[in-house]
């Protein structure tokens, strides 16, 4: 056995390289199950794909799969997206956290483990991605300061819900400026007394060439910034005090235009939960 799965190697690798806590790096998934596949796709993602094709990768360790139903999926906005077309696409979702500083070594093994599974015939076909990326972080903005769980702990603390925001700058410079007015004063206004706990900033990165052909390269890696809000409440219940018009205060900046604001609430693992409601 130590012959065939090089077992020696691993006593190297352990004794070098970063090996902290903090989410340095993401996987974030958006994807859309073809019509008539949900369940089929649920419970490969679920029972196999969740572990084998993520989980169970190096440096890889957290992760949490959402779910947005379809009356989350029509809070989502603006109409005119340049994430989703039509911005409803992409029902599921999953985040998983990249120990810092392991952003190639992850890479080198999920492409390969990728090529793996699918020559296995063990990746589902009948699926889109919508909009997936992996990403670095950039920075967690928190609505109580040091007090309660910190962005390592987002996807397993039992959080009730997930905003997703992507917002688009004109130009790599205009990011950078996006991304102190988020930091210093959009992020903290918006979080005073609200139910989300946190917001984690991410900027995607370019999939490698040799990626899987089903996945399609990653646009805006200059321009783009993926904000993850954490939500101590389910999305319909404060959606409209708190999550309403979050494009007009970019919009106003000239810095950015907000893409995409979409809604999701966790799945519950090992079930079928919320698979009826996605149409």
């Amino acid at each position: 056995m130590s012959e065939e799965t090089r077992s020696d190697v691993y006593a190297e690798l352990a004794a070098v390289g970063p090996y902290g806590v903090r989410p340095g790096h993401a996987l974030i998934t958006m994807v859309e199950p073809h019509p008539g596949h949900e369940y089929a796709y649920n419970r490969w993602y679920e029972d196999d794909h969740y572990y084998a094709g993520a989980m169970a990768m190096p440096w890889m360790f957290a992760g949490r799969r959402w779910v947005a139903t379809r009356d989350l999926q029509l809070l989502r906005y603006p109409e005119k997206s340049a994430v989703a077309q039509p911005v409803t696409a992409g029902c599921y979702i999953s985040t998983y956290w990249v120990t810092d500083g392991r952003y190639d070594d992850h890479m080198r093994w999920t492409v390969a483990i990728n090529k793996r599974l699918n020559r296995d015939a063990r990746v589902y076909q009948d699926r889109t991605h919508v909009f997936t990326a992996f990403q670095d972080h950039e920075v967690t903005v928190y609505r109580d300061g040091a007090a309660g769980p910190r962005d390592f702990h987002a996807l397993d603390h039992p959080y009730a819900g997930l905003v997703v925001e992507v917002i688009d700058a004109e130009s790599a410079g205009q990011r950078a400026e996006l991304l102190e007015w988020l930091r210093t004063r959009h992020l903290p206004k918006r979080l005073a007394g609200s139910p989300a706990a946190m917001v984690t900033v991410f900027r995607p990165t370019p999939l490698p060439g040799d990626r899987m052909t089903y996945v399609k390269q990653v646009e805006g890696v200059d321009t783009r910034l993926t904000l993850l809000w954490f939500l101590e409440a389910d999305p319909r219940e404060c959606w409209e005090a708190y999550f309403t018009g979050l494009d007009g205060p970019v919009g106003e900046t000239g810095l950015g235009r907000v893409e995409l604001v979409a809604p999701f609430v966790p799945t519950i693992p090992g079930t079928d939960r919320y698979v009826d409601k996605l149409r």
